[in-house]
């Protein structure tokens, strides 16, 4: 059975379109897709992204810990500072790509897929042997709004009244904020999973319902639902965990190498990421442009010129920021290199495409 986030009756009453997403029940769209997409774009979005987990792991082995379980290296990180980076299977598949926050010493917020909370913490719950601290699932407790767009800084000083000005990219910072009888404390954060300057609030239940309706009331921030997240990612080259990295998927094989410092002492899959590194991968993800208008997608085959089959498409649509009919594909090695020419099967009939970079628009990150 589909869980619901806090913000599911206010969605119903706007009209958004519901569907099953990574175990609950989500917006699709509130009016459609490509107004959504351009919202963000070009002023402000906001989305409920309340179906993402969240873990807490403090103690005198924290960092220690997260090192281990985590590709990219927090030894160095200063108090709010944010990394990307994956948790791998010995083997070098993914089990799950996520942001570590550093919110003190030995003090770690690490934030996970919706459709793989379970799975990533009883894995991570198996690898604590050994390290000595403290691990909170605490996702049921947090709702989420992601603030998106050109825009977004403004609106959540103004409509929210949240300082942000001072965030940099990839950094948070805790809010003390007067809800309830005795407040409580929140967490924003400067990443975005959109190509665009944006905001994640984290808070309770009540204060995510609150800051929603402002946001709503305002007129100054469309709702936004998990199509044009898609989207907006999409076309940035931002990968989706499930289509462009999975357990048979490593970060090598999807071209995130640099989020996997192999320069660490150890990880969980840093001996078959070294591996992979030195002997090559069969399969590469690539950006791959038609030029036709015909829309590829995920599981749609790919071929050579010749007609073998290479690979399959991960994600694919018609770009709306640049009007190209784009997709992500994994494809073999030997066809991976940009400007080669391979055809993607569309249903019944094939259509002429070039192997291209993966991002098909540029990012608008605030960048300090």
């Amino acid at each position: 059975m589909e869980k619901k986030t806090c913000l599911y009756d206010r969605h119903v009453a706007l009209g958004a379109l519901m569907s099953p997403f990574g175990g609950f029940i989500m917006p699709i769209q509130y009016t459609n897709i490509t107004e959504e997409h351009h919202s963000v774009r070009q002023h402000c979005g906001v989305f409920d992204v309340s179906h993402m987990g969240e873990v807490r792991v403090t103690g005198p082995d924290a960092e220690r810990y997260v090192n281990h379980i985590f590709t990219n290296d927090v030894t160095a990180a200063p108090t709010g500072q944010i990394y990307y980076g994956m948790m791998l299977y010995a083997d070098g598949g993914t089990v799950d790509d996520l942001l570590v926050y550093k919110m003190g010493e030995n003090d770690f917020f690490l934030v996970i897929n919706a459709a793989n909370i379970s799975k990533d913490v009883a894995w991570m719950q198996q690898q604590i042997q050994g390290f000595d601290i403290r691990f909170e699932h605490q996702s049921d407790y947090y709702g989420q709004l992601a603030v998106q767009g050109p825009e977004a800084e403004a609106v959540v000083e103004e409509v929210l009244g949240l300082p942000c000005k001072e965030l940099k990219f990839y950094t948070a910072k805790t809010l003390d904020v007067a809800e309830g009888n005795e407040g409580e404390t929140i967490i924003i954060s400067r990443t975005g999973y959109t190509g665009e300057d944006g905001f994640e609030i984290y808070g309770s239940h009540a204060f995510t319902q609150q800051a929603w309706d402002k946001l709503i009331e305002s007129g100054r921030c469309k709702p936004c639902g998990l199509g044009c997240r898609d989207t907006l990612r999409f076309e940035v080259g931002l990968p989706l965990y499930g289509d462009e990295l999975g357990p048979e998927i490593s970060p090598v094989m999807a071209g995130l190498s640099m989020f996997c410092k192999l320069d660490k002492p150890e990880f969980i899959g840093k001996e078959a990421l070294v591996e992979q590194k030195a002997e090559g991968v069969p399969q590469k993800l690539v950006g791959i442009e038609l030029a036709d208008k015909a829309i590829p997608r995920h599981g749609y085959s790919v071929l050579s010129p010749e007609g073998e089959v290479i690979g399959e498409v991960t994600t694919g649509y018609h770009c709306l920021s640049v009007d190209k009919s784009v997709c992500m594909a994994l494809i073999k090695t030997e066809y991976a290199k940009l400007g080669t020419e391979v055809q993607v099967q569309i249903r019944k009939k094939t259509f002429p495409g070039v192997v291209v970079k993966k991002k098909f628009y540029d990012k608008h990150y605030k960048k300090n």
